[in-house]
Protein backbone atom coordinates (compact mmCIF):
# COMPACT_ATOMS: atom_id res chain seq x y z
CA UNK A 1 0.00 0.00 0.00
CA UNK A 2 1.34 3.41 -0.97
CA UNK A 3 2.18 5.62 1.99
CA UNK A 4 1.57 9.34 1.68
CA UNK A 5 3.92 11.59 3.60
CA UNK A 6 2.92 14.88 5.10
CA UNK A 7 3.03 17.78 2.66
CA UNK A 8 6.35 19.54 2.60
CA UNK A 9 8.18 16.91 4.70
CA UNK A 10 10.37 15.69 1.82
CA UNK A 11 11.37 19.20 0.76
CA UNK A 12 12.09 20.04 4.40
CA UNK A 13 14.44 17.07 4.64
CA UNK A 14 16.20 18.18 1.47
CA UNK A 15 16.82 21.62 2.94
CA UNK A 16 18.60 20.02 5.90
CA UNK A 17 20.99 18.04 3.71
CA UNK A 18 24.50 19.44 3.15
CA UNK A 19 25.07 21.09 -0.25
CA UNK A 20 26.40 18.87 -3.00
CA UNK A 21 30.07 19.56 -3.66
CA UNK A 22 30.61 20.61 -7.25
CA UNK A 23 33.28 18.62 -9.10
CA UNK A 24 36.50 20.49 -9.81
CA UNK A 25 37.26 21.24 -13.43
CA UNK A 26 40.98 20.96 -12.72
CA UNK A 27 41.63 24.47 -14.03
CA UNK A 28 43.92 27.02 -12.46
CA UNK A 29 42.04 29.84 -10.81
CA UNK A 30 44.86 32.30 -11.46
CA UNK A 31 47.16 33.43 -14.27
CA UNK A 32 50.94 33.48 -14.15
CA UNK A 33 52.65 36.89 -14.51
CA UNK A 34 53.77 35.99 -18.03
CA UNK A 35 50.16 35.20 -18.94
CA UNK A 36 48.95 38.51 -17.51
CA UNK A 37 51.56 40.31 -19.66
CA UNK A 38 50.37 38.37 -22.70
CA UNK A 39 46.78 39.28 -21.85
CA UNK A 40 47.62 42.99 -21.67
CA UNK A 41 49.61 42.79 -24.92
CA UNK A 42 46.68 41.10 -26.65
CA UNK A 43 44.26 43.78 -25.41
CA UNK A 44 46.57 46.46 -26.82
CA UNK A 45 46.57 44.82 -30.23
CA UNK A 46 42.85 44.53 -30.97
CA UNK A 47 39.73 46.66 -30.95
CA UNK A 48 38.90 50.35 -30.89
CA UNK A 49 39.47 50.77 -27.15
CA UNK A 50 42.92 49.25 -26.76
CA UNK A 51 44.23 51.67 -24.16
CA UNK A 52 41.11 51.26 -22.03
CA UNK A 53 41.08 47.48 -22.24
CA UNK A 54 44.78 47.11 -21.43
CA UNK A 55 44.49 49.55 -18.50
CA UNK A 56 41.50 47.64 -17.20
CA UNK A 57 43.43 44.36 -17.10
CA UNK A 58 46.48 46.04 -15.53
CA UNK A 59 44.47 47.59 -12.69
CA UNK A 60 42.47 44.44 -12.00
CA UNK A 61 45.71 42.49 -11.67
CA UNK A 62 47.78 45.00 -9.69
CA UNK A 63 45.02 45.92 -7.26
CA UNK A 64 43.05 42.68 -7.10
CA UNK A 65 39.88 44.37 -8.27
CA UNK A 66 36.64 42.50 -8.64
CA UNK A 67 34.54 43.28 -11.70
CA UNK A 68 31.97 45.18 -9.61
CA UNK A 69 34.77 47.26 -8.06
CA UNK A 70 36.20 48.11 -11.45
CA UNK A 71 32.94 49.28 -13.02
CA UNK A 72 32.21 51.46 -9.96
CA UNK A 73 35.64 53.13 -9.98
CA UNK A 74 35.38 56.91 -10.34
CA UNK A 75 38.04 59.49 -11.13
CA UNK A 76 37.33 61.08 -7.75
CA UNK A 77 39.00 57.99 -6.25
CA UNK A 78 42.14 58.40 -8.37
CA UNK A 79 44.94 60.81 -7.44
CA UNK A 80 47.14 61.11 -10.52
CA UNK A 81 49.33 63.78 -8.90
CA UNK A 82 50.27 61.98 -5.68
CA UNK A 83 49.83 58.54 -7.22
CA UNK A 84 47.17 56.89 -5.08
CA UNK A 85 44.01 54.87 -5.66
CA UNK A 86 41.16 54.64 -3.16
CA UNK A 87 39.88 51.08 -3.46
CA UNK A 88 36.26 50.62 -2.42
CA UNK A 89 35.66 46.93 -1.81
CA UNK A 90 32.35 45.10 -2.26
CA UNK A 91 31.12 42.03 -0.34
CA UNK A 92 31.70 43.84 2.98
CA UNK A 93 35.43 43.97 2.27
CA UNK A 94 37.79 46.47 3.87
CA UNK A 95 38.49 49.63 1.88
CA UNK A 96 42.09 50.75 1.45
CA UNK A 97 44.37 53.18 -0.36
CA UNK A 98 46.87 51.72 -2.82
CA UNK A 99 49.90 53.39 -4.35
CA UNK A 100 49.89 53.75 -8.12
CA UNK A 101 53.14 52.96 -9.91
CA UNK A 102 54.47 54.23 -13.24
CA UNK A 103 52.75 51.67 -15.52
CA UNK A 104 49.34 52.37 -13.98
CA UNK A 105 49.84 56.15 -13.92
CA UNK A 106 50.81 56.21 -17.60
CA UNK A 107 47.80 54.09 -18.53
CA UNK A 108 45.38 56.16 -16.45
CA UNK A 109 46.67 59.48 -17.76
CA UNK A 110 46.25 58.27 -21.33
CA UNK A 111 42.78 57.02 -20.45
CA UNK A 112 41.92 60.43 -19.02
CA UNK A 113 42.98 62.06 -22.30
CA UNK A 114 41.06 59.56 -24.43
CA UNK A 115 37.85 59.74 -22.38
CA UNK A 116 37.60 63.31 -21.00
CA UNK A 117 34.69 64.64 -18.96
CA UNK A 118 33.59 61.28 -17.60
CA UNK A 119 32.77 60.47 -13.98
CA UNK A 120 33.74 56.82 -14.23
CA UNK A 121 37.21 55.61 -15.15
CA UNK A 122 36.15 52.78 -17.46
CA UNK A 123 33.37 53.75 -19.83
CA UNK A 124 31.94 52.75 -23.18
CA UNK A 125 32.18 54.86 -26.33
CA UNK A 126 28.92 56.46 -25.23
CA UNK A 127 30.65 57.42 -21.95
CA UNK A 128 28.43 55.15 -19.89
CA UNK A 129 30.01 52.88 -17.25
CA UNK A 130 31.06 49.52 -18.64
CA UNK A 131 28.88 46.60 -17.66
CA UNK A 132 30.28 43.53 -15.92
CA UNK A 133 29.21 41.53 -18.97
CA UNK A 134 31.32 43.74 -21.24
CA UNK A 135 34.36 43.25 -19.01
CA UNK A 136 33.95 39.48 -19.06
CA UNK A 137 33.74 39.60 -22.86
CA UNK A 138 36.81 41.84 -23.24
CA UNK A 139 38.97 39.67 -20.98
CA UNK A 140 37.80 36.40 -22.53
CA UNK A 141 38.61 37.79 -25.99
CA UNK A 142 42.07 38.91 -24.86
CA UNK A 143 42.66 35.45 -23.43
CA UNK A 144 41.87 33.84 -26.77
CA UNK A 145 44.11 36.29 -28.64
CA UNK A 146 46.91 35.64 -26.16
CA UNK A 147 46.62 31.90 -26.73
CA UNK A 148 45.98 31.13 -23.07
CA UNK A 149 44.54 27.66 -22.62
CA UNK A 150 41.02 27.59 -21.23
CA UNK A 151 38.55 30.41 -20.88
CA UNK A 152 39.99 33.44 -19.12
CA UNK A 153 37.66 35.29 -16.76
CA UNK A 154 38.05 38.53 -14.72
CA UNK A 155 38.22 36.95 -11.26
CA UNK A 156 41.39 35.14 -12.29
CA UNK A 157 43.12 38.51 -12.24
CA UNK A 158 42.19 39.06 -8.59
CA UNK A 159 43.53 35.63 -7.68
CA UNK A 160 46.63 36.33 -9.79
CA UNK A 161 47.30 39.39 -7.67
CA UNK A 162 47.10 37.39 -4.44
CA UNK A 163 49.34 34.60 -5.71
CA UNK A 164 51.87 37.07 -7.11
CA UNK A 165 52.16 38.94 -3.80
CA UNK A 166 52.43 35.70 -1.81
CA UNK A 167 55.05 34.26 -4.15
CA UNK A 168 57.14 37.39 -3.69
CA UNK A 169 57.15 36.84 0.06
CA UNK A 170 54.83 39.59 1.23
CA UNK A 171 53.26 39.33 4.68
CA UNK A 172 49.94 37.50 4.79
CA UNK A 173 48.29 40.22 6.89
CA UNK A 174 49.44 42.89 4.46
CA UNK A 175 48.03 40.89 1.53
CA UNK A 176 44.78 40.51 3.46
CA UNK A 177 44.51 44.28 3.85
CA UNK A 178 45.54 44.89 0.26
CA UNK A 179 42.82 42.60 -1.11
CA UNK A 180 40.25 43.73 1.46
CA UNK A 181 39.59 40.27 2.91
CA UNK A 182 37.59 40.29 6.14
CA UNK A 183 38.64 36.72 6.89
CA UNK A 184 42.34 35.86 6.68
CA UNK A 185 41.45 32.31 5.61
CA UNK A 186 40.64 33.76 2.19
CA UNK A 187 44.21 35.08 2.05
CA UNK A 188 45.96 31.95 3.30
CA UNK A 189 44.99 30.13 0.11
CA UNK A 190 47.58 32.26 -1.71
CA UNK A 191 50.44 31.72 0.73
CA UNK A 192 49.84 27.96 0.67
CA UNK A 193 50.96 27.92 -2.97
CA UNK A 194 54.11 29.95 -2.33
CA UNK A 195 56.93 27.72 -3.72
CA UNK A 196 59.62 29.48 -1.65
CA UNK A 197 58.39 27.50 1.39
CA UNK A 198 60.00 24.41 -0.11
CA UNK A 199 63.25 25.89 -1.47
CA UNK A 200 65.39 24.20 1.19
CA UNK A 201 63.91 20.73 0.72
CA UNK A 202 66.43 19.79 -1.99
CA UNK A 203 69.90 21.30 -2.08
CA UNK A 204 71.48 19.81 -5.24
Amino acid sequence: MLQITAPGSFSAKLKNLPPIKQPSKGEREYLRPSEVKALIKAAKSFGRNRVRDAAMILLMFRHGLRTAELVALKWSRVDLVSGYLEVQRVKHGHHSVHPLRSPELRALRQLKRDYPDTQYVFVSERKAPLSTRSIRHIIARAGRLAGIEGRVHPHQLRHSCGYYLATNGHDTRAIQDYLGHRNIQHTVRYTQLNPSRFESFWTD
